[in-house]
């Protein structure tokens, strides 16, 4: 199991509905059939300091599979990148997690 962050910088606008109604279900659509078995999104609200969070939006997305993910990035990963436009202008930041028993 990995779990991919992909990480929305503050700084620039975000439609969160577009993202929420449009953007992460094509995400859904494209990569369920191909190793996506969770997609989690997490708004940053603040830092321990309380001052503002780094990000402003996270999707969180599990695969079964390092390979899976791959599979399905060169598949879809395409039309789904172009799709970010969409909804802001910020850089994506995307990180592969390995899950660690503890």
């Amino acid at each position: 199991m990995i779990q991919v962050s992909v990480l929305y910088p503050k700084g620039e606008a975000f439609d969160l509905d577009y993202y929420l109604k449009t953007h992460m279900p094509l995400v859904r659509e494209r990569w369920s059939a191909l190793g996506l078995e969770k997609a989690e999104v997490v708004r940053g609200a603040a830092t321990p300091d309380g001052s503002p969070p780094p990000y402003q939006i996270m999707a969180l997305l599990s695969f079964r599979s390092l390979e899976d993910f791959q599979a399905a990035a060169a598949r879809h990963g395409g039309e789904i990148f172009a799709d970010i436009p969409n909804f802001t202008k910020a850089q994506a930041v995307v990180q592969i997690n390995e899950p660690l028993p503890w």
